[in-house]
């Protein structure tokens, strides 16, 4: 099964760093704007209520990602690339302290990885 989320070993690494740093209790979301635009952000878990309308895309480095609602109906046809980027992103996402921040690229899906989505009830 295709993956609607992953990680560049990149931003692997950097989850690890947060993971020791903070525990492994981290959780990720992209809202549709608001603070830092579209970036991931990487929070404690539970520090961010999720809401019914949230969708969770997967997990990269074994924590839960969601994005809201009409960010995934803008971007469903694409999976997420979550990589890094130097410099500063938003003071809220726990990498902010790094000098470094989380991105988020794309890339549509082939219409075989869409028809596979599709079969299991994804989209």
């Amino acid at each position: 099964m295709v993956d609607r989320v992953v990680a560049t070993p990149a931003a692997l690494a950097l989850i690890e760093r947060l993971k020791a740093r903070h525990g492994a209790g981290l959780m990720f979301f992209q809202s549709g704007g608001c603070c830092d635009g579209s970036a991931p952000m990487c929070y404690l878990a539970g520090e961010l209520a999720i809401g019914r309308y949230d969708v969770h895309l997967g997990e990269i480095g074994g924590c839960p990602f969601y994005i809201g609602q009409s960010q995934y109906e803008y971007s469903k046809h694409t999976q997420l690339v979550i990589d890094v980027a130097p410099g500063n992103g938003d003071t809220f996402s726990l990498e902010g302290p790094e000098g470094v921040s989380f991105i988020a690229r794309s890339r549509f899906f082939s219409d075989e990885e869409w028809t596979e989505l599709e079969r299991a009830g994804l989209v």
